[in-house]
This record gives C-alpha cells, sequence and structure tokens, in this order.
C-alpha cells in the first residue's frame, strides 16, 4: 500500500512505513493488483513535498498528475516527462528549460512553475492546479466559443504573451490546449516547453520546425528564426478555431497543412459564420497575415484592439468587464 504520509509503497501487511516510521493503516486482504510504477517512482523522486492523488492524463511529451503540496495544502499539477524521453539529454534539456523559462516569467496571465525535479529517469515539474479546464475542453464540448469570452481569453493570453517577447521568450507553441481557465475564468498561458529566448537558441539551431502544425506560422513551418509576431499568428490561428470550431487549416499530414500555412489564404471567417462580429473576424485575420511585418507588431497591440472590441460589445457580461479591468491593471500592460 502507499504510506498515507509521504506516498511510499510498502508491503501490503507492513506495519509501518519504511521511509518516515508512520503506522500504516491496517487492510483486510493482500491486494493482488500491481502498483503503478510511474507513480510509484513519482512519490519517491518528490518525497514528503508532494502526496500524488492521481494521474490526469499523458500526452506526446508528458504524464500528468494532480497532487497537493503538503506543507501548503494546496493543489497541483505535476507534469512528469516520459521515461523514454527522459533518456534523451535533449529532451531532459528542453523540459528543464520550460521550468527555466516559466520561472522568469511573472505576470497574472502566465501559468507559473512551481517546482522543478530531478531524480533518475524521472524528470518532472509542478505547476498550479487550474480548475476551469483549457480552451481545448471548451471547444470540444461546445464546438465554437461566443465572441465576447472567446475575445477576452485571447486579450488575457496576448498581454501574457507580449510580457514573455518583452523579456526575449517566444512560446513557439501557442494552441487551445496551452490555454488554462482558473476558476474565476481567466485566461493563462502554459508550456514553454519549446519556448526560445534570443540569449539561448541552441535547441533550435538545427532549424527543425517545432511545434503543432495546426498552429505554426508560416515562418516557424519553414524552420525559420521566428519572434513575438510568431506567436501572434499561432493566437489568431487560436482564434480562428474558436469562433468557427475548426482551425483555418488541415491536411493528411504535418507537411500538407505547413504547406498551405506558407501557401494558402484562410477562409474568411465571415464567410464561413457570418454570425461572428466583423470587428472581431477582421482582428483575427490580420493575425493571419502571412506577412509578420502584416500582423500586429505586440501582443498588447493584439489585447488593445480585443479590448477595444469588447469596449463596445452588448454581449460582455460584469465577469468579462471584471477581466477588461484586470488586464489594464496589469503594470506591463501598456509597456
Amino acid at each position: 500500500m502507499f504510506c498515507p504520509e509521504c506516498g511510499t509503497w510498502n508491503r501490503a501487511l507492513a506495519a509501518s512505513c519504511s521511509r518516515c516510521s508512520s503506522a500504516l493503516p491496517d487492510v483486510a486482504s493482500t491486494p493482488t493488483e500491481k502498483p503503478d510504477e510511474e507513480i510509484t517512482a513519482l512519490r519517491k523522486a518528490t518525497g514528503t513535498r508532494y502526496r500524488i492523488l492521481k494521474r490526469v492524463g499523458s500526452g506526446g511529451m508528458a504524464t500528468v498528475f494532480r497532487a497537493e503540496q503538503m506543507p501548503l495544502q494546496r493543489e497541483v499539477i505535476v507534469k512528469v516527462l516520459h521515461a523514454h524521453l527522459a533518456r534523451d539529454s535533449e529532451m531532459t534539456e528542453r523540459f528543464r528549460r520550460e521550468a527555466e523559462a516559466a520561472a522568469r516569467l511573472v505576470h497574472p496571465f502566465i501559468c507559473p512553475v512551481l517546482d522543478y525535479g530531478e531524480m533518475g529517469e524521472t524528470v518532472y515539474i509542478v505547476m498550479p492546479y487550474l480548475g476551469g479546464g483549457s480552451l481545448a475542453d471548451r471547444v470540444q464540448r461546445e464546438r465554437t466559443v461566443a465572441a465576447a469570452p472567446a475575445a477576452a481569453a485571447a486579450a488575457q493570453v496576448a498581454a501574457g504573451l507580449d510580457h514573455a517577447h518583452h523579456r526575449g521568450v517566444v512560446h513557439r507553441d501557442v494552441k487551445p490546449d496551452n490555454i488554462l481557465f482558473d476558476e474565476d475564468g481567466n485566461a493563462l498561458i502554459t508550456d514553454f516547453g519549446i519556448a526560445t529566448a534570443r540569449s539561448n537558441g541552441r535547441l533550435t539551431a538545427s532549424g527543425r520546425a517545432m511545434g503543432t502544425p495546426h498552429y505554426m506560422s508560416p515562418e516557424q513551418a519553414m524552420g525559420k528564426l521566428v519572434d513575438g509576431r510568431s506567436d501572434i499568428y499561432a493566437l489568431g490561428v487560436v482564434l480562428y478555431e474558436a469562433l468557427v470550431g475548426f482551425p483555418p487549416f488541415d491536411g493528411a499530414d504535418a507537411f500538407s497543412v505547413g504547406y498551405k500555412h506558407v501557401h494558402e489564404k484562410p477562409v474568411p471567417i465571415s464567410e464561413i459564420d457570418s454570425r461572428v462580429p466583423e470587428p472581431l473576424a477582421a482582428i483575427v485575420m490580420r493575425c493571419l497575415e502571412k506577412a509578420a511585418g502584416d500582423r500586429y507588431e505586440r501582443g498588447n497591440a493584439l489585447a488593445d484592439a480585443l479590448i477595444g472590441f469588447l469596449s463596445r460589445s452588448d454581449d460582455v457580461t460584469p465577469s468579462h468587464r471584471q477581466a477588461i479591468m484586470a488586464r489594464i491593471r496589469t503594470p506591463s500592460f501598456r509597456g
């Protein structure tokens, strides 16, 4: 059984924990299920600092667990690099850089990294638990997102990205899965795993196009150097998908999607769904310009445009207005 105090796996009939010596509860019979090796390794790596509660999900790079930070009794998320990737020094470095990049970025709309640790093949980062789910969850559940909440979320993310860009960090993987909501409905950008600081480009020096194909800017799809305007393009793709239910480009494989980003124009939102307000559709289409210089120059410029739309919208709820004020009060918002 797992020790309720420190989470260490013990023999079923053990009277006390082999790690912390706490008394173990009595069990009626010997369990027949083999313990989860990944959870066992994580509990050993985190010791008494975190109580691992359950597995939340798994992606291409990491497995996500819900946990409790014991000293502070707060819920957190522990993201564990897959073991086969942890054996790859480049992937471990990329994962470590996510923690390093996010730790330098202190902003209300950037999800912070609270901790980082390594023990053998267990490499993990710890982030706050955000109870509102992701934008991907919302799009999957509702198919489309109404104009006002979509614009409010995008404005918050744009302000967070501007903060990162101003400090030399380009996210490079802006997508619905990486936009999370707290209990108050505020949107935070997370997962700086392939973020590139201007001062350290080692991991992208090979010219490989790293990111998610459906949300890549044309320059990123071609493996060129990118700046903050590439993230603006990706956020435009996210908004497009949120408003109409699907991204502007799709294809049989990553190459075909990337080709369309480079060579084809997206179908205007107004031709897909006339219910989307034209001013918001125009903002999105400007984000999707092929030439970086034709997009919004900075995240704050995009946030300003979205806030301008919200201020004129009849659909803005009190919670959206509160979010607008929160963004305006952000110290770096006008910087």
